[in-house]
């Protein structure tokens, strides 16, 4: 994990940066100007703010708006957008809660999705977005809660009249409220066994107990019903006045984008949330720490649910986002957290202590912070968690001993200034959310860039922050298996076992006088922060990529971007070697090949990143994945030291041994893995040719030694086969070029041998013969929620069936939710769609719940059978509403390089080459009729219908208060299977008995690559 980025409130990209104001001059000063000074104007609105500062770049338009009833709002205009979007933001969350009904705030968020005034059916909102291309989400925050959607721009105003009324006049009826009670239970279910819920319910538990951080923010059935219901309370009652005091337009921001204009979507905006109510709530703000003197000088041991060993170091920190036009904290975390030559981690690996490291500010509730120093640890690091304190001091001591420099802030901006200028254009609906919170915070002039520019320097405030990392404000936490026994505590709500001790002066004293260590420094200036900005002159006028190399070693495809038009690049390499997954001894060796070699380049790989330039080598069944993206500037330079590295990589005898260990350890806590996880894994088990079980790896890890690895990494290395796509900034003979460096390389250094045709197959499906139901059941003694897996495989991908089963899923998908989530509340966690692999493809239904699967299994077959009478009753301009719903959504064009890079990629992998799949797959979508689904689904899905092929993977919970702990007659009185299914006892034996299907044929004419030429 890299530094404070990942943990940071404000998502801070780097260390932010500050603005070079000649890019963004053309922009204009923001300029506030009041409502009766504008054309037009209503006196619903007090205030505009025209000319926020956006990027060179950002073609949309933007507006502010202060309403009459105070909510601000920010207004987007994109007209090339196909997707709209809005978001609200409540500046209220769970901290708000009432001390007598914990999780109000997360329990008012579930239920405004279910009837308004307006809109009384439970599940109107959701329906209307399904029929429109749209989808929708909310989460609740400790000090704030954020609701979104998305939708196809033609209906932005009919989505926007319905979202508006969750804060005008939700219903919160009786008969919802108590339905949904199961759903937020079933939630909190969940997280029970997840360590990062644990850890962080943990965190409040040790709070101040008078202090509001000290909370339970999920809530459960406990909270929300029998504890209410003992004293008196009617939660609906409080769920209306918990509604009524804080859901005020004074504490809301709305952002919205639409490809109306500005003049439209405001007035479009105003006429709708100019009616939510305003009721001067206060904002709510905690100034006072939640953590207080008797909290310091602590370390609590605690107990975790997988086999993981973590050490976070914890300082109280001010609430500074009103400085985040100087951004302090991230000066530090950079530092703190930085990975290359001199940092705490390099000096943390060199000892064999730890892997990662991540620092940062800790997201905070409103008024106060923590400054975290997360670091995992190896099993010798377990025994040196005090000297790991020591070192982190002395970094600190290092800091403050130079104080703050110019040039790592100038680095930084210069940086975070570049990431602004050229910043990728975001999906609607994740711009959006993410905007919406900014308006709570940041001035209207400064949301787009608060998280990248920043333009003060304030030296005086990094050193007033690191002053407060002292000894006397320390609070450790130690997560590890090996405490258990002793730890005394146990939290209430998750039941973590825990044990907090004080730190002894003696240690104090030594981490207050730790002085230098002469090994850790500030880093270097950084190489790799681009200068050329230039785009190449477009020499490629080709729609979709195109081979312009192909040799028995490489096939090079290329396409130059002539969309996004920005100074960055994508290099894919595809590394095909039989060698890799030929057993699972070879499997866990290209695991550790790719885990050991990310780990030693991690020091130069880093600068790399900060500058804009990630890479990422993965191992996959067939091989190694190289990938590069970013800035093209320097990426020549960064691809040939990392090829170079690879075919001269060396293993370290320490580092194999850590990750080792670590690798098993991950292995053994699949188990502990949430339980529709361990469906989906089965499910492709079975139904996949060729795949190692995570039993058979681990087993294999016995004969995983150093030697092994030695002698293997030049045998895969030097016999296979690649494929790579350059996409982006770049010519052919750039993409040429780059393609060399590999091959050359490769050619040079090892004795390269091609592979043949039919070594480069990819693995094949299994096919399920017509009218089967199969069941395979596992159990799982963690987690006490069940899950259940229905998939009905519909065959081998081609347009019609591909189209078909499309329309079909995304007709059934919001009903199969209203009916089993929000009816009759099996469970959390349900979803339905389409599961596609090697080519083959079929309906796939998953519910995880308290119930047994068997009674699942029933209840999600009888709702299948429902959808025989929803199909015939759907009026045909219903059924069109779908069908265009489902051909925007497959229209809707990728925002971004990478995403089209991934979409080029993935059809190149799959050797389908299908690159014209969308164009050709709506253009069928458009030819299909009621009728069509209608038969579709009596061909594939009703039961006893001729292709059903059903198979059932069920996972049986064991851990207490689990269905497998029910006795059998408990839960088959509800079940009335008509078919019993055929149980699959052994997974080798139930795969040797079928055939498998052919593989999907490419969709252009192509020759087989491999050994074409000699060498």
């Amino acid at each position: 994990m890299k530094i404070l980025t990942r943990i940071c409130r404000i998502s801070k990209v780097v260390s932010s940066s500050s603005t070079k104001y000649s890019l963004y001059s053309t922009l204009g000063v923001v300029s506030e100007i009041p409502s009766e000074q504008t054309n037009n104007s209503s006196n619903m609105v007090l205030k505009r703010i025209d000319n926020i500062l956006k990027s060179q770049e950002d073609k949309r338009l933007y507006r502010g708006l202060v309403l009459s009833n105070q909510m601000k709002v920010l207004l987007v205009s994109d007209p090339s957008t196909d997707k709209s979007a809005a978001a609200m933001d409540v500046n209220v969350g769970y901290m708000s809660d009432p001390k007598h009904v914990l999780g109000l705030a997360h329990f008012c968020e579930h239920m405004l999705f279910l009837g308004t005034q307006k809109y009384p059916n439970e599940n109107d909102y959701n329906k209307f977005l399904s029929e429109h291309g749209g989808s929708s989400n909310a989460a609740t925050y400790p000090d704030h809660t954020n609701y979104f959607f998305d939708v196809v721009p033609e209906h932005l105003a009919s989505a926007l009249d319905r979202f508006a009324q969750f804060f005008i006049a939700p219903l919160f009826t009786e008969s919802a409220t108590d339905k949904e009670l199961n759903a937020v239970n079933s939630e909190h279910d969940k997280n029970i066994q997840s360590d990062l819920w644990r850890m962080d319910q943990l965190d409040k538990h040790m709070a101040d107990p008078n202090h509001p951080y000290h909370t339970f923010g999920t809530g459960n059935r406990y909270t929300l019903e029998t504890l209410p219901k003992s004293e008196g309370i009617n939660v609906r009652e409080e769920l209306l006045k918990f509604h009524n005091t804080w859901y005020s337009a004074n504490l809301m921001c709305l952002a919205v984008l639409g490809k109306e204009s500005l003049d439209e979507l405001e007035a479009m905006v105003v006429n709708l949330f100019h009616n939510v109510e305003n009721r001067d709530a206060p904002i709510p703000i905690w100034e006072d720490a939640p953590f207080k003197e008797e909290h310091f000088e602590t370390c609590t041991y605690i107990h975790p649910v997988k086999d993981v060993r973590n050490f976070n170091i914890i300082f109280p920190c001010k609430d500074l986002s009103h400085l985040y036009k100087a951004a302090p904290c991230n000066y530090i975390s950079h530092l703190m957290g930085h990975e290359g030559p001199g940092s705490i981690l390099s000096a943390l690996k060199a000892r064999g202590w730890s892997s990662s490291l991540v620092a940062g500010l800790r997201p905070s509730p409103r008024g106060f912070g923590f400054f975290t120093v997360a670091v995992d640890l190896t099993e010798e690091g377990m025994d040196h968690t005090d000297e790991i304190v020591k070192l982190i001091f002395q970094y600190i001591n290092m800091l403050k001993d130079q104080g703050p420099l110019k040039r790592i802030h100038d680095e930084n901006r210069d940086i975070g200034d570049m990431t602004f200028r050229f910043k990728d254009k975001e999906s609607p609906r994740s711009y959006i959310s993410a905007l919406v919170h900014m308006l709570q915070d940041y001035p209207m002039e400064d949301v787009l860039s608060c998280s990248y520019l920043v333009t003060e320097w304030k030296p005086e405030i990094i050193k007033e922050v690191w002053n407060n990392f002292i000894p006397a404000k320390i609070r450790m936490a130690i997560v590890a298996k090996k405490f258990d026994k002793e730890l005394d505590c146990v939290e209430p709500w998750y039941g973590t076992k825990y044990k907090t001790e004080k730190i002894s002066k003696k240690k104090l004293d030594e981490w207050a006088n730790a002085g230098l260590c002469e090994e850790l420094k500030l880093p270097e200036r950084n190489e790799f922060i681009p200068s050329n900005f230039k785009l190449y002159p477009l020499d490629d006028s080709s729609e979709n990529p195109m081979i312009i190399r192909d040799t028995a070693l490489t096939r090079v495809w290329f396409k130059q971007d002539d969309v996004y038009k920005l100074p960055k690049a994508n290099l894919m390499f595809d590394f095909v070697s039989p060698l890799a997954y030929l057993d699972p001894l070879n499997c866990n060796l290209t695991h550790m090949l790719v885990q050991l070699f990310r780990d030693a380049l991690n020091e130069y790989a880093y600068a790399a990143e900060l500058a804009g330039l990630k890479y990422e080598l993965i191992n996959t069944k067939y091989g190694l994945i190289l990938a590069i993206g970013g800035y093209n500037d320097k990426q020549h330079i960064f691809l040939e030291k990392v090829i170079e590295r690879l075919t001269a990589f060396k293993v370290d005898p320490k580092r194999f041994e850590i990750y080792k260990e670590n690798y098993v350890r991950n292995l053994k806590n699949f188990n502990a893995e949430q339980p529709y996880q361990h469906a989906v894994y089965y499910l492709a088990v079975l139904l996949t040719e060729h795949s190692w079980t995570k039993q058979e790896l681990l087993t294999a890890t016995e004969q995983l030694t150093i030697e092994k690895l030695e002698a293997f990494i030049p045998q895969v290395l030097s016999k296979m086969h690649i494929e790579c796509l350059i996409h982006g900034n770049a010519n052919k003979a750039k993409a040429l070029e780059l393609a060399s460096i590999v091959e050359d390389r490769l050619r040079n250094s090892l004795k390269m041998c091609p592979l043949l045709p039919r070594q480069l197959l990819l693995n094949r499906e299994l096919k399920l013969e017509k009218g089967c139901y199969y069941l395979y059941e596992v159990q799982n003694d963690i987690h006490k929620p069940s899950c259940i897996e229905l998939y009905y495989q519909c065959g081998l991908q081609a347009t019609e069936i591909n189209v078909k089963l499309e329309l079909f899923a995304k007709i059934m998908q919001e009903p199969c939710f209203n009916v089993l989530r929000t009816k009759q509340q099996l469970g959390y966690i349900v979803f339905s769609g389409i599961r596609r692999s090697n080519g083959v493809q079929g309906l796939r239904i998953i519910v995880q719940s308290e119930k047994h699967p068997a009674y699942l299994d029933e209840k999600i077959e009888e709702f299948l059978l429902s959808m025989k009478l929803y199909l015939n009753e759907m009026e045909e301009d219903e059924f069109m509403r779908h069908r265009e719903a489902l051909a925007a959504q497959r229209l809707e064009k990728p925002k971004q390089l990478a995403s089209q890079t991934n979409l080029y990629w993935s059809e190149i992998t799959a050797q389908q080459y299908h690159f014209d799949r969308t164009e050709v797959e709506v253009s069928y979508l458009r030819t299909l009729t009621k009728q069509d689904i209608i038969d579709f689904y009596r061909e594939f899905l009703e039961d006893n219908a001729k292709l059903r092929k059903k198979l059932s993977v069920q996972v049986v919970s064991m851990a207490e208060g689990g269905a497998g702990q029910i006795a059998e007659k408990e839960y088959e009185t509800d079940v009335n299977n008509t078919k019993k299914p055929s149980i699959i006892q052994d997974i080798t034996i139930f795969k040797s008995c079928h055939e498998m299907h052919p593989l999907v044929q490419p969709y252009i004419s192509i020759t087989r690559k491999g050994n074409k030429c000699k060498l």
